[in-house]
């Protein structure tokens, strides 16, 4: 079968040479992914499996690494952090038109919508899933990088002040639009960096859709690893804030707003769940909210830009959703960043 970013017979064959397969294969396109993109593969039998690969062009050089992510995931295996088995990595852009990696297929639920949460949790084990999100990320947290061969997956020190040069210089690379208020947030962020909370595992974009759920609630992977580095484990807090109850979060297609839901706690609880399970002070938290804020502007304007281009391939008009959430994410962000230090 035909479908965009996916050459057949190379990836059967390329299967075939590293897992039982039956073919022929059919593809499937998972929708929400908005980054490297990301499609369900199986084969006559029943068997599934999942293709991750950058998209199809409008991909800047830093970005979309899916060696990284599978890295990261072949290195979890055997951590008390649950990801998907990985079957393989293909890094010669010749087989498919890009490097690629395939993982095990993991059943489960995808919370991408209100509608997601609310028909495949019963309001009584949200509370649940809730609290092992925190749990999973502060076993992430606490995975000792050395032990299992990430340590030079990074610099240690200096994360804030390598991700705030590297998302500006994202921004200034891209085809953006006129954003000043980008640059004025970067500086004032730059001006007050917090002291750096410990080297720990950063995923970098940990919320409630990149994890996949069981009907009872319980997290049974963690997916897109492709913003993780080392860095300040506060990062990753202080952007599941930012996602809990976003701007927009009743007409906004990307991030379902848990905090809206019934039986999902408010992100104060989110907070105080983390320091007592991690130990850690939280108290700086409401800059890595900012830093946060600002973060996911950069990214969603890069999906805007990308989407424009038609990187995604052939879409409606739906993506314009994202060029005001920016605007408004940013305006958030300037708001937060103005409290910090008082």
């Amino acid at each position: 079968m035909t479908v965009d970013g996916i050459d057949d017979a190379a990836v059967t064959a390329w299967l075939q040479a590293r897992t039982a397969v039956n073919p022929p294969l059919a593809y499937e396109v998972i929708a929400g992914g908005r980054s490297n993109l990301t499609y369900r593969v199986s084969d006559v039998v029943g068997r599934k499996w999942v293709l991750r690969r950058p998209p199809l062009h409008s991909v800047l050089a830093s970005a979309h690494d899916v060696g990284r992510e599978h890295r990261l995931m072949h290195a979890l295996q055997d951590s008390a952090v649950p990801v998907p088995p990985v079957v393989g990595l293909e890094e010669d852009p010749d087989v498919n038109g890009a490097p690629f990696y395939v993982m095990e297929f993991v059943d489960g639920h995808v919370i991408r919508s209100i509608d997601d949460a609310e028909e495949a949790l019963a309001p009584d084990v949200r509370r649940d899933t809730a609290r092992g999100l925190v749990q999973t990320l502060v076993d992430l947290h606490a995975v000792d990088i050395d032990a299992i061969g990430l340590g030079d997956l990074a610099r240690r020190e200096d994360y804030l002040a390598r991700q705030l040069r590297r998302w500006y210089g994202q921004f200034q690379k891209g085809d953006s639009r006129d954003l000043p208020l980008v640059g004025l947030l970067h500086d004032r962020l730059v001006a007050d960096i917090p002291r750096q909370h410990g080297t720990a595992i950063v995923h970098g974009d940990y919320r409630l859709d990149n994890v996949i759920v069981d009907g009872r609630g319980a997290i049974q992977a963690v997916l897109d690893w492709e913003l993780c580095t080392l860095g300040d484990p506060l990062a990753d807090l202080g952007l599941l804030v930012v996602y809990w109850t976003p701007p927009s979060a009743t007409q906004l297609p990307l991030i379902p707003a848990a905090g809206a839901i019934p039986g999902f706690p408010d992100s104060d609880e989110i907070v105080s769940w983390y320091a007592q399970l991690s130990g850690r002070d939280v108290t700086e938290l409401p800059y890595y909210v900012a830093f946060g804020l600002w973060k996911l502007a950069i990214i969603l304007e890069g999906v805007y830009s990308r989407f424009s281009a038609g990187a995604y391939g052939k879409t409606d008009d739906s993506h314009r959703v994202f060029a005001r959430l920016v605007e408004e994410l940013l305006e958030k962000a300037d708001e937060q960043a103005a409290t910090v230090g008082r």
